[in-house]
């Protein structure tokens, strides 16, 4: 069969990366979750003192930028890889409401995304591939043929975000989640580098009153469709 490239951006906590593993799963595609390499990014930089009160030394960071090694590594018991910076195992790290709340900042950096949009491209290169994030269709592979544009409420994605940290041991209110998500969607759709953007050509999926079943399923048919069609026109 024929393998496409399949592009899934949205806004933050609408389930991207969650649909994106099923459907990378069940098309025996390679899924990457661009989303985890700029919260790494994001560590790095509050790991090496680029982050005080919140205000970014981007130059600092920009100097340091060649020092920081990511790598996604296949974990054969929870079938996903998973992030490693510099040789370390931060999954756990970068999901952490201190990452969120610096994230849209680190990413609106040109020589951050310029790092990572490479790294991208790279990997998506043969095909086959699932990437999620906020400018896949627009940026990374604007050729992509299979886009999908999620979306959902604030309330209804903070509700799903404050859930997710609570279940982790994070010490947080919903007000604090709901605050950090309509924060980053402002910064994620203004910024200068790569705004967050519909693709004309991607499907716009609201899974405001979707469980994650249904989403899947929906989602699934249409790539089959576009899988198909994309064999009877090769």
């Amino acid at each position: 069969m024929r393998k496409i490239t399949i592009a899934i951006d949205g806004y933050s906590s609408t389930g991207k990366s969650t649909i994106a593993k099923e459907l990378a799963s069940a098309l025996n595609y390679i899924y990457v979750d661009t989303g985890a390499m700029y919260r790494a990014i994001t560590l790095f930089a509050l790991e090496n003192n680029c982050i005080t009160n919140g205000i970014i030394d981007q130059n600092k960071l920009i100097d340091l930028l060649p020092k920081a090694k990511l790598k996604f590594r296949l974990n054969k018991e929870l079938g996903y890889s998973e992030m490693f910076l510099n040789r370390n195992n931060v999954e756990k790290e970068i999901r952490s409401m201190r990452v969120s709340k610096q994230v849209s900042k680190i990413s609106v950096i040109p020589e951050v995304r310029a790092k990572l949009v490479s790294m991208q491209k790279k990997m998506g290169k043969k095909k086959g591939i699932v990437m999620d994030g906020r400018d896949i269709g627009t940026v990374v592979f604007p050729d992509a043929e299979f886009k999908i544009f999620m979306t959902a409420s604030p309330d209804i994605r903070a509700s799903r975000r404050y859930k997710e940290l609570i279940s982790k041991g994070e010490k947080v209110t919903y007000e604090e989640v709901l605050k950090n998500v309509r924060e980053r969607d402002y910064i994620d759709s203004n910024r200068l580098s790569s705004p967050l953007l519909k693709a004309e050509d991607a499907i716009e999926f609201d899974n405001s009153d979707m469980g994650l079943k249904e989403q899947f399923e929906r989602i699934h048919y249409y790539t089959l469709q576009v899988i198909e069609k994309q064999k009877k026109n090769a």
